[in-house]
């Protein structure tokens, strides 16, 4: 077979594989699960037996995320659909919006590009940095690790342009086989549109892949058109509206001497016993002529329509006044979807989209009642989508799903392998994160490991967030160290680097400021200290962790909850766009409370979010509960760029 062939496909010609990393996943949070659901999957899981069937939402990389889906889901997925990025500029942008401040006279609605985070542009090179090269290699180990997820009977769809169809066609019949290819389906997207210097583009490409000769199939069809309603269902039933049209009673093989009878003094062969032609009769389906010859009233509404083709033009795309509209980018049409789905899938199959974007797919899915998991590397994408979900009555529990600290300590095993000694590595790891930090590594302290503008730094581990405990020993060194030594800050402060945090330590920061004098700042450490193209480049960037204040009131066993302030950083949000915002709440686009927190997963039980039919914002919640006892209230604040904060409330009900 003719093999396409680009740069980065072979090493020491050796054809490079996908990773196969197998990373546990952390489950992040629930959606929608009752208190009896919660208390059944524990039991189970307590009693070595398995759960229920969970969705999932996973943010995260499908170079990270597919391999880690391998041990669970090889050989189960029904079907997969993937609308992987086509357009060479497309970089991750995405249109954000500060909602209007309802409590003034004017419209404070206002707009702004979202630059890709670094991560997302770190994927950008992954995918465009050699150009078509790397392109195809990214969705070359993507590809073979999908089909290994397939089941069998699967079936893959690829959503591509007409500028990438034919290398991507290659590629698949590489992995797939050329026997396994079904169909290119043409989906006309747009409508007449006009270049100065070529035939425009006006459709995208589907390629439908299977993994075997058995995939599974139901035919699918699409209405008549209307000339054909006209010339083939001419009549209108008086009363009922319904269009039909008279179609032949008699049976074209002559020789049935089982059918041939007299009915109403005709002697014929027709096409129905005698039973069934007077129980059409006594319905009104039969029609008589002036001769006495019966036809059969057919109606229109009763007919499938005509056999699906691979040409599409009957599905529009996404606008911006259409109820699905969620304002993502490349989001497609649901009905796209439900056609795919339909096709290749019966209920209860598992769909998997690793390109989740803002969601299509699995909100289809589910309202078909397939099972689901849907991934994709935006923080906004997996918002996006989880708002979608929500808006969908009865939607059923589901996961929110990232690989989380396994991924670091993968990666932190990989990067400093040749340390076998345990301090040393981690010595070695501190040292590179003060280094991207632009700090300086210190020596002679339990909790400080460097110093930048006159301030200490603590770099926190990567398998544990930094707690209030740890918070209260490095204000203590930090104090007992302050002015002293050649390296030692002139000031008390501190800036605590970190992959997670307790929940409430932006609180406590002004309480140890107070208490002990010492100034603490929280910077969280990116993801993008893996990526190792992303740190060469020196696209590292430390951000402080937003502040979330909540105020609480009780009555009896009644709990109301109420935000009254949130600060993010502003990094993100140009100096104009800022200078804007009437109010705090115009940052928050979603919040959502777990009311009896036990320190495993946040369980969404409610939530409030901006949608674009209703862009009000409760900001009170209120809970009664059954029992009396200490709780722990978890509140979960989600602004408008995707980004979340969490606060912890303690309460005693009497």
């Amino acid at each position: 077979m003719t093999e396409l062939v680009w740069e980065g496909k072979y090493l020491n010609e050796k054809r490079v594989a996908p990773v196969r990393i197998a990373l546990p996943f952390q489950t992040v949070e629930t959606v929608n699960e009752s208190a009896q659901d919660r208390l059944r999957t524990l039991d189970l899981f307590a009693a070595g037996r398995e759960t229920d069937w969970r969705n999932r939402l996973i943010w995260g990389d499908k170079k990270y995320v597919l391999p880690s889906l391998l041990p669970e889901f090889a050989g189960k997925v029904n079907l997969v659909y993937i609308d992987p990025p086509f357009d060479t500029g497309a970089d991750f942008s995405y249109l954000a919006t500060i909602p209007d401040h309802l409590e003034t006279a004017e419209d404070d609605t206002v707009t702004f590009v979202k630059e890709p985070s670094i991560l997302e542009q770190k994927a950008y090179r992954d995918t465009w940095g050699r150009g078509l090269d790397s392109y195809l290699q990214w969705l070359y180990e993507a590809f073979v690790l999908l089909r290994e997820l397939l089941a069998e009977d699967g079936s893959l769809y690829v959503h591509i342009g007409p500028n990438m169809n034919h290398y991507v066609r290659a590629c698949l019949d590489e992995v797939f086989g050329p026997g396994s290819f079904q169909c290119e389906i043409v989906w006309k997207r747009v409508s007449a549109r006009s270049h100065a210097r070529r035939l425009p583009f006006s459709h995208d490409y589907i390629l439908f892949f299977g993994k075997s000769d058995s995939i599974k199939w139901n035919s699918q069809y699409v209405p008549h058109g209307e000339s054909y309603i006209a010339s083939h269902y001419s009549q209108t039933e008086q009363g009922t509206g319904r269009r039909y049209r008279l179609d032949n009673v008699l049976n074209q093989n002559p020789d049935r001497p089982n059918l041939t009878y007299e009915w109403k003094g005709l002697t014929r062969t027709w096409r129905w016993t005698k039973r069934k032609m007077a129980e059409l009769d006594k319905a009104g389906r039969l029609v008589y002529a002036k001769s006495g010859m019966p036809s059969y009233k057919r109606y229109l509404d009763e007919m499938l329509g005509v056999l699906l083709q691979s040409l599409w033009t009957d599905i529009p795309p996404v606008n911006s006044q259409s109820k699905e509209d969620t304002g993502y980018p490349t989001q497609k049409p649901e009905a796209l979807l439900e056609r795919i789905i339909k096709a290749s899938s019966d209920s209860g199959d598992l769909i998997l989209d690793c390109f989740a974007g803002s969601g299509t797919t699995a909100v289809v899915a589910e309202r078909l009642g397939r099972r689901w998991i849907a991934c994709d590397l935006s923080r906004f994408s997996i918002h996006t989508a989880r708002k979608r979900l929500l808006e969908m009555p009865g939607v059923r529990p589901f996961m929110v799903q990232n690989l989380g600290k396994y991924e670091r300590q993968a990666w932190q095993a990989a990067e400093f392998a040749e340390s076998s000694d345990f301090r040393e590595r981690e010595t070695r790891y501190r040292s590179f994160i003060l280094e991207l930090y632009h700090g300086t590594a210190i020596s002679g302290h339990m909790w400080l490991h460097g110093a930048k503008s006159g301030r200490m730094v603590h770099v926190g581990a990567v398998d544990a967030p930094v707690t209030l405990a740890d918070v209260k020993a490095i204000a203590s060194e930090v104090w007992r160290a302050a002015g002293k030594g050649k390296d030692a800050p002139k000031t008390a402060g501190v800036d605590v680097l970190g992959w997670e945090f307790a929940f409430e330590l932006n609180e406590l920061a002004r309480q140890v400021a107070a208490e002990s004098r010492v100034d603490v700042t929280f910077k969280k450490i990116p993801r993008e200290v893996l990526e190792k193209r992303a740190v060469e480049q020196g696209d590292i960037r430390f951000f402080e962790l937003a502040a979330l204040a909540v105020d609480m009131k009780m009555r009896k066993r009644e709990v109301s909850l109420t935000l009254n302030d949130f600060v993010i950083s502003p990094d993100d949000v140009p100096d104009e766009i800022r200078r804007s915002i009437k109010h705090w709440s115009q940052y928050v686009d979603y919040w959502a409370v777990d009311w009896d927190y036990r320190e495993d997963t946040f369980h969404n039980v409610w939530q409030t979010y901006r949608t674009k039919k209703n862009p009000k914002l409760e900001t009170t919640a209120v809970h009664m509960y059954d029992e009396p006892g200490r709780y722990v209230i978890l509140v979960k604040v989600i602004d408008i760029l995707g980004n979340d904060t969490t606060k912890a409330v303690p309460v005693e009900v009497k």
